[in-house]
Order: structure tokens, then sequence, then C-alpha cells
């Protein structure tokens, strides 16, 4: 197999979402065009958050290696022209907000982008379990027009699928913001 190279080299390990996509940001706007970029990181969901990044950016996702649990991301930084402002995904709600719609007895259905383990170790009360990196396998599945909060640690992975579900045609999305990194309510546990 062919050596991958990168230009510079950034080190996440044990860092979790949004950290890596953050510091990702700040070391591309450091780079120059063309130059690649090697993001060490072992969060499961940075597979899903830096290719989401890069697309969103215009900056072009190389590819991924996974190396005993260590996840190398390889992003190459693209000319001025082709990039593009970071928007995030415009209809959120806070999680005060979906605390008072799950208090009222709505019909709120809550899908939980993180990744199984988080997931497992606390999440909203009836929270359905849709990793970012399946959401395309699940999307039949769903109804386009029901109503859906988009959970995940931070509100980064949790906007990426609400554009991916947007884009199909879902229009009662929202995407709950800051997420379960700041959920103070009753939570659920394997």
């Amino acid at each position: 197999m062919t050596a991958l190279q990168a230009d510079r080299i950034l080190e996440c390990e044990g860092l979790a979402c949004p950290m890596p996509v953050v510091r990702t940001k700040k070391t591309i706007d450091d780079m120059k065009a063309g130059e690649v970029l090697e993001v060490r990181a072992t969060d499961k969901g940075s597979v899903a958050d830096l290719s989401g990044w890069a697309g969103r950016t215009g900056h072009h996702y190389v590819g991924m290696k996974e190396e005993d649990g260590v996840y190398r991301h390889f992003i190459r930084k693209a000319e001025a022209s082709d990039t593009k402002a970071d928007m995030s995904y415009p209809h959120t709600v806070t999680n005060e907000q979906l605390r008072s719609e799950l208090e009222s007895g709505g019909s709120a259905t809550i899908i939980d982008v993180r990744e199984p383990a988080e997931y497992a170790f606390g999440r909203i009360p009836g929270a359905v379990s849709i990793p970012l990196g399946e959401i395309e396998t699940h999307i039949a599945q769903l109804d386009p027009d029901k109503q859906y909060f988009i959970v995940c640690r931070s509100g980064n992975r949790s906007d990426t699928a609400c554009r991916m579900l947007s884009a199909k045609g879902f229009r009662h999305i929202r995407n709950v913001v800051p997420g379960m990194s700041q959920w103070t309510y009753e939570v659920e546990k394997d």
C-alpha cells in the first residue's frame, strides 16, 4: 500500500466532539491551499464529523485509515475560491425547549446520532439510536412528514444529520443544541 503523506499532523487523541473539528478548522485556516492535514483522533464520531465538515466547507476529505483505535483522517485544503462558509442547519431547539415539549406530552420523536457507546452511557428517555454514519441506511424507515428532534453530544453531528434529512425531503427536523454535553434532565442508561 502507498504511504499516505501529510504536510501537517494534528493530534486529537482523547478529544470528543466538537474538539477535533474545532482544532481541524483552526489548523486548516493556517495552511496553504493544496496542503494535506492528517488529523489523528480516537473519537469514533470523528469519522462522520470530519468528513461532514470537509464537505460543508469545500475542503477535500481524502480518506481515513484506522490503526489500533486511532482514526487517521486526511484532508486537503481547498483553494479559497472553492471553499464555502460552514453554514449551520437553521432550525434548532434548545435543550430547554425540547424538555418542555417532552413535559407537555407532545409526540416528540428523538433521534440520537451519537455512537452506540455514547448512547448506552446516557440518553434522553425514549430517544432512538441511529448513529450519524447509519442515517442514510435508515431513511426509508422514517416518515418525512413526522417531526424529529435530532440530538448528539454538542450539536455538530446532529447538524449534519439534519441537513442530510432535509435534503431528502424531511420538513420537520429540529437540531437540539447544545445537546447531550449540557443535558441536565433525566437520562436513561443501559
